[in-house]
């Protein structure tokens, strides 16, 4: 019993850290880049040169411990839970985009949102872990 409230605190804990993530890194890099005047073409040089705004500093370093995070997240919860629960960045990241980078956003989209969080609620009430942790193949033997 304590094993399992001690997997949905850790699981909670680094689902925040991967949904706080994903959005602030989308919002620095969308924020810097926006700043740099966008990259058009393909040049690497453009690139390189972006990449020396802070803000797109923090971005890429914000979705670097995204990454991270959320390898660790998938190492012991089900992909099945683990992606429908993340997905409430989406909505988070709407209500930033509206809100710090004035976009517009319709009813449409903002309904589609609140079907993303109606599932995301749902599959939060699931356990994060339904098959029994897997071993590396160097361990079975």
């Amino acid at each position: 019993m304590a094993e399992t409230a001690r997997l949905r605190l850790k699981t909670r804990a680094f689902t925040a850290l991967v949904v706080l993530s994903n959005v602030l890194g989308n919002f620095s890099l969308t924020w810097g880049l926006r700043r740099v005047g966008g990259l058009l073409g393909f040049s690497p040089i453009a690139y390189v040169e972006a990449m020396f705004n802070p803000w797109v500093a923090l971005g890429v370093s914000l979705l670097i411990l995204w990454l991270l995070s959320h390898m660790a997240l998938l190492s012991w919860a089900d992909l099945s839970y683990v992606l429908p629960v993340t997905s409430m960045g989406y909505a988070l990241a709407a209500v930033v985009g509206r809100v710090f980078l004035h976009e517009q956003i319709s009813w449409t989209r903002w309904a589609g949102i609140l079907f993303i969080m109606l599932g995301v609620w749902l599959v939060a009430r699931t356990a994060p872990r339904s098959t029994p942790q897997l071993r590396p193949e160097s361990a079975q033997s």
